[in-house]
């Protein structure tokens, strides 16, 4: 009779653990990708530094976007001055055949800052977009200090993603980053 009574307990008890384990909301798994394009001014495409958000919201939503930052006519940056700007997204395809320095898992509150960042230089009035105080590097330093690196822009690397992009993992010790060559 005890024995079948602490039985029946036990049984009860693993039931609500078990009950309680799948109520509870799941934590964030939303992985902020550091990236470059090497790029080339005389094959089309310039260098590059943006970001992929990918996995999935304590509710449930998958996550699968990338955002970077770019002048919306090239002939604009030629002249040096402020130019029109936009989000620019890649494709899956190139987005595979880009330089990924590190990578910074953050949260549901964390990521809804990302996007209101992102948000916030898309619909920035009048130009925005200027080669050498709001290019892409500054975009990307801008999420990477929402994500709560160290990310400032040394003039040096203003107008070089990949060697930007090292010098941050270095900044940022506790990414364990290795530098790309």
């Amino acid at each position: 009779m005890i024995v079948r009574s602490l039985s029946r307990m036990v049984s009860a008890l693993l039931l609500a653990l078990c009950t309680l384990a799948v109520a509870a909301p799941a934590q964030a798994e939303v992985q902020v990708h550091f990236h470059s394009i090497n790029g080339s001014m005389f094959g089309g495409r310039y260098p590059h530094a943006f970001v992929v958000f990918e996995g999935t919201l304590s509710n449930g939503t998958e996550v699968k976007q990338n955002y970077g930052f770019s002048a919306r006519y090239t002939s604009q940056v030629i002249a040096r001055g402020p130019a029109e700007h936009l989000i620019q997204t890649e494709t899956d395809r190139t987005v595979a055949n880009t330089n990924r320095h590190f990578t910074v898992t953050v949260s549901d509150q964390t990521y809804r800052r990302l996007l209101a960042t992102v948000l916030a230089w898309r619909d920035y009035p009048g130009r925005y977009y200027n080669l050498d105080e709001n290019n892409c590097i500054h975009f990307v330093a801008a999420l990477a200090r929402v994500a709560g690196l160290q990310a400032d822009v040394p003039e040096e690397y203003v107008h070089q993603p990949k060697d930007w992009l090292n010098y941050i993992a270095r900044t940022n010790p506790q990414l364990d980053a290795r530098e790309i060559p």
